[in-house]
């Protein structure tokens, strides 16, 4: 959709509007939190309670329709959530009210629930999730980077259970037209449902989006314990850092390419494994560009590659969990996803195999998710059938 926003400068006309292209997330009843907690929360923390909720019962672990507190042991399960931005929208109203009539006004809840900490926190008091708990920053990889250290935790036998959330919701003037300054957003104005064109020639920028994504992992013996239905196995994750710059990839790829090695190589994998991947691909001209080759470079076999933000936009940090999600339902069920409104692909990407319509697998050994961010951050996760 396109959102109009009006210039917040005094003295402008109200006739002054900027316009951007969007994805909001659909209506939804946060009173399902419970009255006085939904007042409370950031839009980001709502999306991501209700979303944990809904993957703690589909994980078949019971979740009392009252209080939220799941039933499981409290003290062996842990919570780790991943943010671009964090609870930016409760920080935005607590702070127009404080400018708007003073500091008696401002809520006693204004600065906890508008630390990133918040999400973590919120989605472990509402479950009663009482082992570790924290929130990782690592922009749009953050979500990925969340599911690595849970599976860390795991193997370390710090926990048996890890909630796993990504989520942002980052529709804000200030963030729409920041990254509208950096050039990263699409133009497409008359055609907002073509606007996404991730790894088209075509393609002008990403579409924001918002919401959240959870996964619910489990050491494999603890799930079997309990008779648990397993969708997939995340067999390996890696990350890395390129150290090169604030908002573009390196030429090369070579961050990229560094965390799916790394992902390979915990994994036990080789390249020639992978069936599918879930690309990152945003739809920005530079970014597209880099990733196909890399990946190109790393997969020559040319398993079937997707982006799903054509459909989702850019999701920000719940971008990792909710595309992870997608590689296990893709490897579990065989069917890859296709790119939306890839009509003419780009000539840089003539070394990747990018179906446009659902594909059939087959059996598939692995799966691939990569998630990269702003500041160089890159992640890979390696996910198996079940």
């Amino acid at each position: 959709m396109v959102t109009r926003l009006p210039d917040p400068r005094e003295g402008v006309g109200e006739e002054t509007v900027s316009s951007y292209l969007s994805c909001p997330a659909p209506p939804f009843a946060a009173e399902r939190l419970g009255t006085a907690r939904h007042r409370r929360l950031d839009r980001c923390v709502q999306f991501a309670l209700l979303a944990a909720v809904e993957a703690v019962r589909d994980a078949g672990i019971g979740v009392d329709p009252h209080t939220l507190a799941a039933d499981w042991d409290a003290d062996r399960t842990a919570v780790l959530a991943g943010t671009g931005a964090g609870c930016v929208t409760a920080y935005d109203a607590h702070h127009l009210k404080l400018r708007a009539d003073g500091p008696a006004a401002l809520s006693p809840f204004a600065v906890p629930s508008s630390l990133p900490n918040s999400i973590a926190a919120q989605v472990s008091i509402a479950l009663q999730a009482r082992g570790p708990s924290t929130t990782v920053g690592s922009a749009c990889a953050a979500g990925a980077t969340a599911l690595g250290l849970a599976a860390d935790l795991l193997r370390l036998g710090r926990c048996d259970t890890a909630v796993v959330v990504g989520t942002d919701a980052l529709l804000t003037p200030f963030h729409l037209a920041g990254f509208d300054r950096i050039g990263a957003l699409s133009h497409r104005l008359d055609d907002p449902a073509g606007a996404p064109r991730p790894f088209d020639a075509d393609r002008d920028g990403f579409v924001a989006g918002e919401g959240a994504g959870v996964l619910v992992l489990e050491r494999a013996e603890h799930a079997a314990a309990r008779g648990a239905r397993v969708r997939a196995r995340l067999l390996g994750h890696g990350s890395a850092s390129e150290a090169y710059n604030a908002v573009r990839p390196r030429d090369d790829g070579s961050g990229l390419t560094a965390a799916v090695r790394a992902a390979l190589a915990d994994a036990r994998l080789d390249p020639a494994d992978i069936g599918y991947v879930n690309a990152h691909a945003t739809g920005t001209p530079q970014g597209d560009e880099v990733e196909a080759a890399a990946l190109a470079r790393l997969l020559p076999h040319r398993p079937p590659v997707s982006s799903t933000k054509g459909v989702t936009g850019h999701l920000f940090g719940a971008a990792g969990t909710v595309e992870a999600a997608l590689t296990a339902l893709a490897v579990a069920e065989g069917t890859a996803p296709p790119t939306a409104n890839l009509a003419h692909p780009s000539p840089g990407t003539t070394g990747l195999h990018l179906p446009t319509a659902p594909l059939r697998l087959g059996p598939v050994r692995a799966g691939l998710s990569v998630s990269a961010g702003f500041g160089g951050h890159n992640a890979a996760l390696v996910l198996a059938p079940a």
